[in-house]
């Protein structure tokens, strides 16, 4: 196995689905299509944003099948979520990610029988890694959804003996401290991805290269400049389109974000359909009012 590293944005994509909730998989090519238009060149597929756990194993098979037929010939890269509440199901995911050839595996923590220690955790991801075992590993840390707290960089220290695979962390946690001693862990030999889209700035600061998004789906040109200005040191054109993030993703979370992030994707031409329950989705009366306050926002001249 190579060693790995993600720069720039990595979208965490939404599974589409028809109006009656079952999988719709002919979207995933304009799905594509827009990713790359945006300049996005990495998806990470079947996460949170992706409602994973909504996913029957043989859907979530189908769209790691579908997502790696799209991409054949395109710049882009595939990051495949795998991590169930079944151990078997995220090993059968694994496995099939490597012969898909994805770029890398992901998995965050079983959360309905929690691990009681992070040597259990480890244990869990080395058992799952061990599926996949030319294919670099990023355990996924997202204690606001998992309940499962555990120090990363305790993790990195006890998983690089049992994880031969082990590149790095999906780092969905909005503490900073412990983002940073991930970063500088083992001299920095670490790929950690940061996961928190209205905090990116503040990453960057501190020596974030890659980032996974679920708004990078609908507004990557923000991220873009935003990235663009604190490279170039303008610290305040790089604060204006981080609250640019900050007011989009607080106006989506207000209706339900994942609902709300669907029917965006709808505004911007791409399908993706509803969100399954028990995420709600916006009634017509909400998609209207949303529309015109993303027009009120001037979001869709940010897009340009």
């Amino acid at each position: 196995m190579t060693q790995t590293s993600f720069t720039g944005l990595v979208a965490a994509t939404h599974t589409p689905f028809h109006a009656d909730g079952s999988l719709n998989l002919a979207v995933v090519e304009k799905q594509a299509e827009h990713m790359l238009a945006s300049h996005v060149k990495t998806v990470f597929i079947g996460g949170s944003t992706g409602e994973s756990h909504s996913l029957t194993l043989p859907e979530r098979q189908a769209l790691s099948q579908r997502w790696s037929e799209v991409m054949r010939g395109t710049p882009l890269q595939l990051i495949v979520h795998v991590g169930s509440n079944c151990l078997s199901d995220a090993k059968t995911l694994a496995a099939q990610a490597e012969k898909l050839g994805a770029m890398a595996i992901s998995a965050l923590a079983p959360s309905y029988f929690k691990p009681r220690s992070i040597e259990l955790l480890v244990a869990c991801a080395a058992d799952i890694a061990a599926a996949a075992p030319a294919t670099p590993f990023y355990f996924y840390d997202i204690p606001t959804l998992t309940n499962v707290h555990f120090s990363m960089s305790k993790f990195l220290s006890l998983g690089q003996d049992r994880i031969p695979t082990l590149a790095g962390i999906k780092f969905t946690n909005t503490d900073l401290m412990a983002y940073q001693m991930c970063l500088h862990a083992d001299a920095g030999k670490w790929d950690i991805l940061f996961g928190c889209d209205e905090c990116l700035l503040a990453a960057l600061a501190l020596g974030a290269k890659g980032a996974v998004g679920s708004s990078y789906n609908f507004a990557a040109p923000i991220y873009h400049r935003l990235i663009e200005a604190f490279e170039r040191g303008d610290l305040t054109a790089a604060r204006k389109q981080q609250l640019r993030s900050v007011q989009l993703i607080q106006l989506l979370d207000s209706l339900g974000y994942v609902g709300a992030a669907k029917a965006v994707m709808e505004m911007l031409g791409v399908p993706v359909g509803p969100a399954r329950l028990p995420n709600n989705n916006l009634t017509t009366e909400q998609s209207v009012e949303l529309r015109r306050t993303l027009e009120e926002m001037d979001f869709f001249n940010w897009l340009k």
